[in-house]
């Protein structure tokens, strides 16, 4: 196999992993994110219903050029809580998919649980 089709396998098989273990209902939603190069992406779901309560996106801050990536990722989890609170929404299953719990995803963890969700 290339190791570019190896990559893709390996990510798969690690958020099926995760994904096995956690199930978000309309008590307790399920926070998945997302990340690429460039941006950072979370949503709430209901995984009974099949959907989107909630969504948060890097692009939706404004004057966030000039901060590092990180503190970009908590900025988005403390937007995304924000909205969740308007919501009603205050605790929820994180879902990390298949990243590591470090760097971005640690910190939009950490902006989500100081902005006031429970995970």
């Amino acid at each position: 196999m290339k190791e570019v089709k190896v990559k893709q396998v390996r990510r798969a098989r690690r958020k099926a992993r995760v994904r096995r273990k956690i199930l978000g209902h309309s008590n307790v939603p399920r926070l998945c994110v997302f990340r690429s190069n460039r941006y950072f992406y979370a949503q709430i779901i209901d995984d009974r219903e099949r959907k989107t309560l909630v969504d948060a996106a890097e692009r939706e801050l404004t004057n966030i050029d000039a901060l590092p990536p990180i503190q970009r990722a908590e900025a988005v989890g403390k937007l995304l809580a924000d909205k969740a609170k308007k919501k009603g929404i205050v605790k929820v299953v994180f879902d990390r998919g298949s990243y590591k719990y470090q760097g971005r995803v640690k910190s939009f963890a950490q902006g989500a649980r100081t902005a006031g969700l429970t995970f």
